[in-house]
């Protein structure tokens, strides 16, 4: 049986048991741990718990979001799932397969979207996605199609897709490294901060090309976002991260239950937020 019909009979997408990840800082290169001295003066290692006994389970096809305030562990948690670390403890599996003894396997079922996506800025949209095509074993001439039905979805130009990436709004640099992930056609696709920088008429359009994606294709998306609209509107189901611990998960209309309805006002996902949290919900500084 291959991965692909494997994919089919199993309901989980994405199971999380237990997951920790713990960053150790070395303390003599890092300030905060020379401030940890031990009472013989030696420096005591400094450690950051990004993600702690964190257990999570996404369905087959679910829009699932994740919510948290500066450090809660939303991008450590995306890198975990994607590969690109490994947990201290715990497992992540993705239908089925484990991220660490099957990483080649998980590797061909997803794709992540970042606000720090790198691109060769000198050549144009085309030529980059041409080249992803490549390393994902896309055929060049059905590429070509796919990547300009795929920018001129998301709102680019077709006379764009053609001028070098550096000349190009960092809105519109964005909407190439979505399409990007969409161009492997991933069943699983992890979206961490996809639309920051986009203007409402662009983020209107690729929130509705992830819909596509999901009802079309029946793929499955993680996303971590900082607008609640975007949350509110897109996602089955939200997950709210402080402290790299899950402190609520439910529908968007359960976790609006969660706070009291006043006379005048309609709890929102961000009463939600604040009173979970008890901190603001701002961009993530990198």
């Amino acid at each position: 049986m291959n991965s692909t019909s494997y994919v089919f009979k199993v309901e989980q997408a994405l199971n999380i048991e237990h997951a920790t990840k713990i960053f150790r800082h070395n303390g003599t290169r890092n300030w905060l741990a020379r401030l940890r001295r031990t009472r013989n003066g030696e420096d005591k290692p400094a450690q950051t718990v990004a993600i702690s006994d964190l257990s999570l389970r996404v369905r087959r096809g679910e829009i699932f979001g994740v919510l948290g305030p500066n450090g809660s562990g939303k991008s450590t948690l995306v890198r975990l799932i994607a590969t690109l670390l490994i947990p201290d403890s715990g497992t992540i599996t993705v239908f089925g397969h484990d991220v660490q003894r099957e990483e080649m396997i998980v590797k061909r079922m997803i794709n992540r979207v970042s606000v720090d996506a790198a691109f060769f800025k000198k050549l144009s949209p085309m030529e980059n996605l041409l080249y992803a095509a490549r390393l994902y074993g896309v055929n060049a001439s059905r590429a070509r199609r796919q990547v300009i039905t795929i920018l001129t979805r998301l709102g680019i130009k077709e006379r764009d897709i053609y001028m070098p990436l550096e000349h190009m709004s960092r809105g519109m640099q964005q909407k190439v490294a979505i399409a990007r992930a969409f161009l492997s056609a991933p069943i699983l696709l992890l979206l961490d901060e996809p639309t920051t920088g986009l203007d409402p008429r662009s983020k209107r359009e690729v929130q509705a090309f992830v819909r596509e994606l999901r009802d079309a294709h029946e793929a499955t998306i993680l996303l971590t976002t900082h607008d609640m609209s975007e949350a509110d509107a897109l996602c089955d189901r939200i997950a709210i991260l402080d402290e790299g611990r899950i402190v609520a998960l439910d529908t968007p209309a359960g976790l609006k239950r969660l706070v009291p309805r006043t006379n005048d006002h309609e709890p929102t996902l961000e009463d939600v937020f604040m009173a979970l949290t008890g901190k603001a919900l701002v961009e993530d500084e990198q």
